[in-house]
C-alpha cells in the first residue's frame, strides 16, 4: 500500500481509530464486567482467599499485587521498547505484536477459573501489558503522522471514538448477560451470569484484533539502514529520562509539581483501578443482577460525569489558578477516602461514585496541563511527557502494591481505600510548597 504522507485525512482517521479498537479493553475488563466477574467467581466458590506460591492471598489484594506488578514491567519496558523502535524504524510490528498480546489475552480470560489461577493470572497479566505496551507505540506515532496544529484535534477524536466503541460494546455485552436466553439459557443463574461475562471477554479480543486491522493498514514503517544494535540503542529510553530528570534541577516549581503529582496520582490511579472492586465486595446488594447492573451503571456514571467535572475545573482556574484548583481537588480526594468507610448502600455508593467522576475528570485534565505550562522553554517536549508518563505509571505500581498489602493483612478493603487518604493529604502539603515557589518567583 503506498504510504499515505503525513497529515493526510485518511491517515489520521485510522491513527484515530485504533482507540476504538482498544479502549474496549479498558473499559470492559479493567473497570466494569472482569472486575464483576472476578469478584462473583470467588463468591460463587464460597472463598475470600487462595493458595498462590503456597501463600494463602484474598482474591481482592491478589488482582492488586498482578495489577502492579504488570505495570512495573511496563515501566521497565517501555523506555526500552521505545528505543529499539526508534532505531529500527518498525513502531509498527510492535505496535501490532503488544495489541496481539492483549487481545488474545483477552480471549484467555474466557478459561479464567479458580482451578487454573496460574494459566487465569497470566492471561490478566498479558492483557495489561498489551493494552499499556501498544499505546506506548501508538502515542509515538502521533508526531510521525500528524502536523503539530493537528496534534489536539486527532487526538481528541480519537479520544471520542474510544469512549463510542467502548460504551458500545459494553451495553451490548449488558443486555446479553442481562438476558441469556437470547443464547440458549432458561435460568438466570451465577453460573449463567459468570458464562455470559466470560462471552464478553471474547467479543473485546475480537473487536480489538478486528478494528485494530485498519489501522495496520494505514499506519506506515519508516525501515532504516542501521548498524548493529548496542548497548546505547537499549538504554537510549532510559538516558533521555535521565536528562530530563537532571534539567528538573534548574526548574524547582517543576521538580515540586512532579513530586506532588507523583504521590497524588498514586491514590487516583488506585481508586481508578480498584472501584468495582470496592463496590463488589463492600457494598450490600440484594441480587447477583442487582450486583452486576449497579457496578456497571457506576461506572458510566464516573466517566460521563469526569466529562462534566473537567469543564468545570477549567472555569475554576480562570477564578483561582491551577495549583489553588489542584489543591482543592486534593481536599476532595481525602473527603471521598474517609466516607467510603462508611458507605455500605446502593444509593450511597452512586452519590459516592458520582463524586468521583466529578474530581477525576478535573484532577486528570488539570494535572496534565499544569505540567506542560511549567516545562522550560525546550524543543524536546516528547521526553518530558515520557517522563510524565513513566511517574503516572510508577505511581501505579507503588499505590496498587501498598493498597493491595493492607487488604491482605486486614482483611479489609474500607481500611486499604481509607489509607489512600495520606497520597492527597501530603500531595496538598506539595501542592503549597508548589505555590509558595510561585509566588517567590
Amino acid at each position: 500500500m503506498t504510504i499515505l504522507e503525513k497529515g493526510n485525512k485518511k491517515l489520521l482517521n485510522a491513527w484515530a481509530f485504533y482507540d476504538w479498537a482498544n479502549s474496549v479493553y479498558s473499559l470492559t475488563i479493567v473497570s466494569t464486567i472482569f472486575p464483576i466477574f472476578y469478584n462473583l467467581l470467588f463468591e460463587t466458590a464460597g472463598l475470600t482467599h487462595i493458595s498462590i506460591f503456597g501463600m494463602l492471598i484474598k482474591s481482592t489484594s491478589l488482582i492488586t499485587f498482578i495489577t502492579a506488578l504488570a505495570f512495573a514491567v511496563v515501566v521497565v519496558l517501555s523506555p526500552i521498547l521505545s528505543g529499539i523502535a526508534d532505531y529500527l524504524g518498525n513502531k509498527k510490528a510492535f505496535m501490532r505484536f503488544f495489541c496481539y498480546l492483549g487481545a488474545l489475552s483477552s480471549i484467555g480470560l474466557f478459561w479464567f477459573s479458580l482451578e487454573h489461577i496460574y494459566f487465569s493470572l497470566l492471561c490478566y497479566f498479558g492483557g495489561v501489558l498489551g493494552f499499556w505496551g501498544s499505546i506506548v507505540f501508538y502515542n509515538s506515532y502521533l508526531p510521525d503522522i500528524a502536523l503539530p496544529e493537528q496534534y489536539d484535534t486527532i487526538s481528541a477524536k480519537g479520544y471520542s471514538l474510544g469512549y463510542a466503541g467502548s460504551v458500545l460494546l459494553l451495553i451490548f455485552n449488558l443486555i446479553v448477560i442481562m438476558n441469556p436466553q437470547w443464547i440458549g439459557f432458561d435460568t438466570n443463574t451465577s453460573e449463567t451470569t459468570l458464562f455470559t461475562m466470560r462471552l464478553s471477554f471474547i467479543t473485546v479480543g475480537v473487536w480489538w484484533i478486528g478494528f485494530s486491522q485498519i489501522s495496520f493498514a494505514y499506519l506506515p514503517n519508516y525501515p532504516k539502514e542501521r548498524g548493529k544494535m548496542t548497548k546505547n540503542v537499549l538504554l537510549g529510553g532510559f538516558r533521555e529520562l535521565s536528562k530530563v530528570w537532571q534539567q528538573l534541577t534548574d526548574s524547582p516549581r517543576l521538580k515540586w509539581f512532579l513530586v506532588a503529582f507523583f504521590v497524588y496520582s498514586m491514590g487516583v490511579q488506585t481508586v481508578m483501578l480498584i472501584a468495582t472492586y470496592f463496590g463488589g465486595e463492600e457494598i450490600q446488594w440484594e441480587t447477583t443482577e442487582q450486583s452486576t447492573i449497579g457496578l456497571i451503571v457506576s461506572v458510566l456514571l464516573i466517566q460521563l460525569v469526569a466529562i462534566l467535572g473537567a469543564r468545570l475545573t477549567v472555569v475554576a482556574v480562570k477564578y483561582w489558578g491551577n495549583v489553588n484548583v489542584l489543591i482543592g481537588l486534593n481536599a476532595i480526594w481525602v473527603t471521598i477516602c474517609i466516607a467510603s468507610y462508611w458507605v455500605f448502600k446502593p444509593n450511597e455508593f452512586y452519590i459516592l461514585a458520582a463524586v468521583v467522576g466529578l474530581v477525576m475528570g478535573g484532577i486528570q485534565t488539570l494535572s496534565r496541563s499544569t505540567y506542560s505550562a511549567y516545562l522550560p522553554i525546550t524543543t524536546d517536549t516528547t521526553s518530558f511527557f515520557s517522563f510524565y508518563d513513566v511517574t503516572e505509571k510508577l505511581g501505579i505500581v507503588i499505590g496498587m502494591g501498598i493498597y493491595g498489602l493492607i487488604d491482605q493483612f486486614t482483611n479489609n478493603m474500607r481500611n486499604a481505600t481509607l489509607s489512600l487518604m495520606l497520597f492527597f493529604a501530603i500531595g496538598m502539603c506539595l501542592l503549597f510548597k508548589v505555590q509558595f515557589i510561585k509566588n517567590k518567583e
